[in-house]
């Protein structure tokens, strides 16, 4: 096999077992920041000059001709779209074991050539690996460590792959994309997921709920403590500021990765099992823009779902408050994604989350038939950037009516267009509490009733939801309406 078709790739190895593959892969980027720290503390104290070579991120990639593929297999991804060759970069190998594995695997047994691993030509930057870098450092001494040592390129860093703009290479000696985010793009997310949650992104698990109200997150505590302290499903639950509650029945004391603030603008809870298979709640406050940012980098831990699970103003007069509404479809008029994803673009349901929203909907209420269906409304959410949307009631009426829509709130068709963009599978499930059209407005004395009535019942049924979706297998939920005719072979 050629591997000079790889480029510029240091020590190129080739492997038929994904675990040995894997491994490398480790090897190579602990190999990395093992030098990218060394020579940083010999810079500072000895003021010596840093020689990065050979400490890139690993690199993996394929070649394979027409002849290479085997049967077609039942899933949405893990087979190449063509012959040629298809590379990227990694990183963390410690923080995605599981998932580096299953595509590896895949791979390997959808095509007959080999994977080749080596060290890349592009340099692990120095924030990814120190986040404290300047931290007691002079001006001078910052500019020096920006001088000498990689520091992030916003050229790697960006989502061309996701969003279908990027160009195939004509040269047939550079790889075609084998994922939808480069290393440098993963690591710069994962900094900012540290930033915006308060928790480290090795807490985070691959089923997400979203809220907009902090009444869902006192809930999730309750029931997250609880969990681990007399149950046996979850491992730890950890809040901001890495503040970890370990399950002695299942697992020893948990050290915190690191410290962040326990203040954080979008504040993350995690409900651990192993291989990441637990719950994560994000409240991402009020707005498309936190709906945007948040699902633009959780996107990068590649979550088997997120779900939204919120309050929204009813538009119609058989609403009642604390019914529920499941979006169907998306009246998109938040903005924040217009260059990224053209609201011309459909986001379709995805029937398997579609499916288990309404069973637990079911479940939990003990409702059923022609009641049920009068408290679980299903039709279109119209999502605004406007939170004072009800005082241009006059200019949205049209709109509203044209659209058809039973709901209006400010997140939930940003969540759902994201997770289209980024195959992330996705639903929404929100709550009635007041209806501005009809006289009911959101104030003081209804709002801690309704609170009081729903919060507990609306967040069960979002965790039922995931119970259900990972007792049938997460492979279903990867629906092949979420990838394109060319899309990279990881998921």
């Amino acid at each position: 096999m050629d591997i000079s078709v790889h480029g510029r790739v240091s020590d190129p190895q080739s492997f038929t077992d994904p675990a040995q593959a894997l491994a490398k892969i480790s090897e190579i980027y602990e190999n990395s920041v093992e030098k990218l720290c060394a020579a940083l503390e010999d810079f500072i104290q000895r003021g010596r000059k840093p020689d990065l070579k050979d400490a890139g991120y690993p690199y993996v990639g394929i070649t394979v001709g027409a002849e290479d593929f085997n049967s077609p297999v039942s899933r949405s991804y893990g087979t190449l779209p063509a012959s040629g060759t298809f590379g990227t970069t990694l990183t963390r190998p410690d923080l995605f074991e599981s998932y580096y594995l299953e595509q590896l695997s895949l791979l390997m047994d959808n095509h007959t050539q080999p994977v080749v691993v080596g060290v890349s030509e592009r340099p692990i930057p120095l924030p990814f690996v120190v986040e404290s870098i300047e931290a007691g450092t002079d001006e001078n001494l910052s500019a020096e460590l920006r001088r000498h040592f990689p520091m992030p390129n916003l050229a790697y860093i960006g989502d061309a792959i996701a969003n279908g703009t990027y160009v195939n290479p004509n040269d047939e000696a550079q790889a075609r994309p084998l994922a939808l985010f480069e290393a440098e793009r993963v690591d710069y997310s994962l900094v900012r997921l540290t930033h915006y949650t308060g928790t480290s992104p090795d807490y985070f698990q691959r089923f997400v709920l979203f809220t907009n109200y902090p009444r869902y997150v006192e809930e999730f505590i309750e029931y997250g403590l609880a969990a681990v302290e007399k149950g046996d499903s979850y491992k730890a639950f950890v809040q901001p500021g890495n503040r970890i509650k370990h399950n002695p029945r299942l697992t020893g004391p948990i050290e915190p990765k690191t410290r962040p603030s326990t203040s954080p603008q979008m504040p993350a809870y995690h409900l651990m099992r192993d291989k990441h298979m637990g719950i994560t709640l994000i409240n991402i406050g009020i707005g498309p823009s936190n709906a945007k940012t948040i699902t633009d980098h959780v996107a990068v831990l590649r979550p088997h779902c997120w779900i939204m699970v919120g309050h929204c103003g009813g538009l119609r007069k058989t609403q009642r408050l604390g019914d529920y509404v499941l979006a169907h479809a998306y009246a998109r008029s938040d903005h924040v994604l217009d260059e990224d994803l053209p609201v011309w673009v459909p986001v379709p349901p995805i029937a398997e989350i579609q499916v288990a929203l309404t069973q637990a909907v079911a479940e939990v209420t003990g409702l059923s038939g022609a009641e049920l269906k009068s408290r679980l409304r299903t039709g279109t959410v119209f999502t605004t950037d406007d939170r004072d949307w009800e005082l241009r009631q006059e200019e949205l009426a049209r709109r509203l009516h044209h659209s058809r829509a039973i709901a209006v709130d400010m997140e939930s068709g940003t969540i759902a267009a994201n997770g289209y963009r980024f195959r992330v599978p996705y639903g929404t499930l929100l709550c009635v509490s007041d209806k501005p059209l009809h006289g009911e407005l959101k104030l003081p004395g209804m709002a801690n009733q309704f609170y009081r009535e729903r919060i507990h019942q609306h967040l069960r049924i979002g965790m039922a939801t995931i119970q259900t979706l990972g007792d049938k297998g997460v492979e279903q939920l990867h629906s092949r309406k979420l990838r394109s005719f060319d899309e990279p072979a990881f998921r």
